[in-house]
């Protein structure tokens, strides 16, 4: 039966537009206010990397209830709960393909008894229910029942159904040209071709040119040779092609001098377009970026074509006498994304004001959230999912080790490993995706060793595997029951390893984006009790026999400063070495720690202890 009559529509929060954009009113929603560390809307911070199980990988669209249950009993026939691991959630493919009076419905073929009666269930058994939406009009697998304009009722609806965890996609998305949206939403997306400014005022009348006169800040933007500039906007961060560290941004800055200090008349010489690199919305401020004010927040006339400039209606500033900075960009890409997010969490916090809800935002890092995510997400993805090819009942699925796309183990890898500096208690935690442990084209091995790069990197520990397939004390459940590891994941800390060694990118380990899989790193992550985890792992396809040594002095000016109790672990007399794999215990009195001969795909992962 449907529990649609279950929900309480009192005490809403807001909705966003489904006709345009919303006004970005509060200067905390907006991108100078990225870097502040400020959260909004009360959202809970202290939270260590979520652990539970997702469907999707496993099944797809085609889980069921029954399946549902049978994963939560299994994860008290393992013991999986005993060691964390609580939230069950949900994914795409469950709910009615429209909304039923406005509301969000369960699927009745696949979950006769309703949401509310499985989380009952899931409750029971001591676990969290999670469950799945999209911040766009639809679901990625195409059911009609997305949140945008309905958060405030999707809020109240998983309030009063006891979701206690959240995965929220992007597909569909109005603002953006996401996954299954329009292309053309990409006038969204970028500022339009620039050729020129002109400034009117106080007896002032000057024509500044784009490529001559402009400066570009940031990087993405392009000067062309028939002087106007183009790409205006924000990296899409979707695929693998772009580092995650540095400004992922674009604007093009002029400085005025003005005579007096009064109004000012800006006109843009532009030429607008529907599609990648060139758009239709444009922002246009007075000020640097810390000291900004904006002036103009909209879409302009789409032109005939991207080359055919037209002045632009006269936009009246303050000016200051003297030199004044004008900017001209398009941070909405992230500004919107960040706005749906909102929305969301507002209306969790109207329709129960302590609510624990997890917030995961899915929008597979195409707009960069890791500058933005911790406002209101617990975790956020960083790239589009780490396989394509899903299970369904009695099938795995199956992924790679490395891959061109995002569709790997060392794809996900590869960017996460240098984001820990975005990553905390006081954010949130980098994504990369569920787990494909127990899949297709995944070894013992490689399993081993994804296990170790999530846990040294703070990430989820979402399990995607049908657990039906796993018997307690056998290699799958060794692997995702290891307590070593998953005590680095849940160490009460809350650091994500830095990588502070790669064999082919040594100048600057923990920022160089890497993808090229030839190569050996050495990750190190500061533990509460004063230990710290070290770990050499081989993402190569062949066994490397190389010796590769670090010393205490290497690791401590990488993490010294993260460190609960550093002076101590500098000055010990030596190092207790536990191998988290093999049990193996050390003793190390040289201070430099040393491996030779790691296998393919394998990792040595060591705690290190003071004497």
């Amino acid at each position: 039966m449907s529990n649609t009559n279950d929900v309480n529509i009192s005490g809403m929060g807001r909705r966003t537009s489904r006709t345009a954009p919303d006004a970005i009113t509060d200067v905390e929603y907006s991108f100078p206010a990225f870097s502040n560390g400020k959260v909004l809307l009360n959202k809970r911070t202290g939270r260590l990397p979520a652990m539970g199980w997702n469907s999707w990988n496993a099944f797809g669209s085609k889980n069921n209830e029954e399946l549902t249950k049978a994963m939560a009993d299994a994860f008290i026939e393992l013991g999986l709960a005993e060691l964390g691991y609580k939230y069950i959630v949900l994914d795409d493919g469950c709910y009615r393909s429209e909304r039923v009076d406005g509301l969000l419905a369960n699927d009745t073929v696949k979950f006769p008894s309703g949401f509310k009666a499985l989380s009952d269930y899931i409750h029971s058994k001591g676990l969290k229910f999670g469950m799945y939406n999209d911040i766009g009009t639809n679901l990625c697998a195409g059911a009609a029942v997305g949140t945008c304009g309905y958060e405030d009722i999707d809020a109240r609806t998983y309030i009063d159904w006891g979701v206690d965890f959240l995965k929220v996609d992007n597909c569909y998305y109005l603002w953006d040209n996401a996954t299954f949206s329009d292309e053309k939403n990409a006038k969204y997306s970028y500022a339009p071709n620039i050729r020129s400014i002109t400034v009117k005022g106080n007896g002032m009348n000057i024509t500044l040119n784009a490529v001559r006169d402009g400066v570009l800040l940031g990087q993405g933007a392009i000067r062309n040779e028939n002087d106007y500039v183009s790409n205006i906007g924000t990296f899409d961060g979707t695929h693998g092609g772009v580092s995650p560290v540095g400004e992922l941004w674009s604007e093009l800055q002029f400085t005025v001098k003005a005579p007096a200090a009064g109004k000012y008349a800006i006109t843009i010489n532009f030429a607008s377009g529907e599609e990648v690199g060139v758009g239709r919305w444009l922002q246009l401020a007075v000020g640097s970026v810390e000291n900004e004010k904006r002036y103009f927040d909209n879409l302009l006339p789409l032109t005939e074509t991207t080359s055919t400039f037209i002045d632009s209606e006269e936009v009246i500033v303050d000016l200051n006498e003297g030199d004044n900075i004008i900017r001209l960009m398009n941070h909405r890409r992230q500004e919107n994304t960040l706005n749906s997010y909102a929305a969301l969490l507002d209306g969790l916090n109207k329709a129960k004001p302590d609510h624990d809800v997890v917030l995961s935002i899915c929008e597979w890092g195409k707009t960069q959230p890791h500058h933005w995510g911790y406002k209101v997400g617990d975790s956020w993805r960083i790239l589009n999912d780490i396989t394509f090819s899903v299970g369904s009942d009695g099938d795995p699925g199956s992924c790679s080790w490395s891959s061109n796309y995002t569709n790997s183990i060392t794809s996900q890898y590869n960017k996460a490993v240098i984001m820990d500096e975005f990553a905390g208690l006081d954010r949130g935690w980098n994504d990369p995706d569920m787990m494909v442990i127990g899949m297709n084209g995944i070894t013992t091995t490689m399993s081993k060793t994804h296990m170790t790069m999530w846990c040294m990197m703070n990430s989820p520990l979402m399990l995607g595997l049908d657990l039906r397939r796993v018997k307690k004390g056998d290699e799958l459940w060794q692997i995702i029951a290891n307590k070593e590891l998953i005590a680095l994941n849940q160490d009460a800390l809350g650091i994500q390893a830095k990588r502070i060694y790669c064999s082919i990118a040594n100048d600057n380990p923990d920022t160089s984006y890497v993808t090229n899989n030839n190569r050996v790193d050495i990750l190190a992550k500061p533990l509460a009790n004063g230990d710290i985890a070290l770990s050499f792992i081989n993402l190569s396809d062949n066994r490397d026999d190389n010796e590769y040594s670090v010393d205490i002095e290497r690791i401590l000016s990488y993490i010294g400063h993260k460190m609960a109790y550093c002076d101590k672990f500098k000055n010990a007399s030596g190092y207790s070495l536990r191998n988290l794999w093999t049990g193996e215990q050390t003793v190390n009195t040289t201070g430099v720690i040393s491996v030779k001969g790691i296998e393919a795909y394998d990792n040595l992962t060591f705690r290190v202890s003071p004497i």
